[in-house]
């Protein structure tokens, strides 16, 4: 993720256009709408005292005409978070952003908020996660998970995603989370329930080593199985990647990134370095277990993500209050299907995203070792 924000690959998009505030808040005097069709152009159009240079006020009137929606509406990005930006971009300190610390912000800030690189990802929608061994409307939160369909199908016909994939659950029969195979291991002294009492949705500790919790299913999507198989109604477009995770018996995989213990990754991360993605939408089954381990992974890596709220469905409706949560500390964003075509189209450009996208360069300037004055 980080090679590409550095690496100038959105230098062979089209040009883009930003529009400033309908009046100008340095003087008061209405400003006609200016496209800003080229970098030099932006920079002239914002530069409101003509000293060569954008000063933070200045920078704010760049914010208000980028973090704002097709239909006028305009976010406010916090004015802690704007002058966290700002030095980002400030990289000598002196207060100002000049033109070649703005060249540097336009590749790789502005182009990228305009025209991101989306990404779709549809977490474990698979049978026995609607209406198999592990039927989710049985759980805590009472959710259909077929609901999940029409809104993952809408969604592969009306959007121009970069790329698609698909994540399953796929799991070896003797798999380390199954309850039936709770006695093939041995638990740890520490474990809250023994062998002979653990029941389905416990947590377990196994010895190891080392020592490991281990929440128990029912046997669910186990290899070439009906069970972990797509939903029959679930479309499947041409050239979408999928994505096997949990094949490894001796250690659970929610994240379509990592297995649990962090210690093997899938193809995901390698998928979307080969594609330069920038945005992650993500959304399937189940929303606080698979979906929310993936969109914190996601986030932690350095994307941006987006939880697609319609389109998800869970297991508890706490632990689905503790996931938005997570997703909204981390600069994340949830949305609904619905506002999705233009935030993939950049019509639609939120402000957490984008200072997820400037800490990101912010941390990648200073593992290279260019370090951005702090505020």
């Amino acid at each position: 993720m980080l090679e590409v924000l550095i690496s100038g690959r959105h230098d062979d998009l089209p040009l883009i256009s930003i529009q400033p505030p309908m009046s100008d808040v340095s003087n008061g005097t209405p400003v006609d709408e200016i496209d800003c069709s080229d970098m030099d152009a932006c920079y002239e159009t914002f530069d409101k005292d003509g000293d060569g240079k954008l000063n933070l006020d200045e920078f704010r009137l760049i914010c208000k005409a980028l973090f704002r929606n097709d239909k006028g509406h305009i976010y406010t990005l916090p004015e802690e978070k704007a002058r966290h930006v700002f030095q980002v971009f400030d990289k000598n300190g002196d207060g100002f952003i000049d033109k070649d610390e703005f060249t540097f912000c336009w590749n790789h800030w502005i182009k990228v908020i305009v025209r991101p690189i989306s990404a779709f990802l549809i977490v474990d929608v698979q049978n026995d996660f609607i209406s198999g061994t592990l039927n989710i409307s049985k759980c805590n939160a009472q959710h259909d998970g077929s609901e999940v369909v029409e809104p993952i199908n809408r969604l592969l016909e009306s959007i121009p995603f970069d790329c698609v994939f698909y994540s399953l659950d796929w799991h070896p029969s003797d798999h380390v989370s199954f309850i039936d195979n709770v006695h093939m291991r041995e638990l740890h002294p520490s474990s809250p329930v023994s062998a002979d009492k653990a029941q389905a949705y416990d947590t377990v500790v196994f010895a190891g080593p080392p020592p490991m919790k281990q929440r128990l299913w029912p046997r669910h999507c186990v290899q070439d199985t009906w069970g972990a198989e797509l939903h029959k109604d679930l479309k499947v477009v041409e050239g979408a990647v999928k994505i096997y995770k949990g094949t490894n018996p001796e250690v659970d995989s929610y994240s379509v990134f990592w297995d649990n213990k962090k210690l093997t990754d899938t193809t995901l991360s390698t998928q979307l370095r080969m594609r330069n993605a920038t945005d992650i939408y993500i959304c399937g089954l189940a929303y606080d277990v698979c979906v929310g381990a993936t969109i914190a992974d996601a986030l932690a890596i350095g994307y941006r993500a987006i939880l697609i709220d319609d389109a998800s469905r869970g297991v508890d409706l706490a632990d689905i209050e503790k996931t938005k949560s997570t997703i909204i500390n981390n600069s994340g964003v949830i949305v609904n299907s619905d506002e999705v075509l233009s935030m993939v189209e950049g019509r639609d450009r939120r402000p957490e995203l984008g200072y997820k996208l400037a800490m990101e360069l912010k941390n990648a300037m200073e593992d290279d070792g260019a370090t951005p004055n702090t505020v």
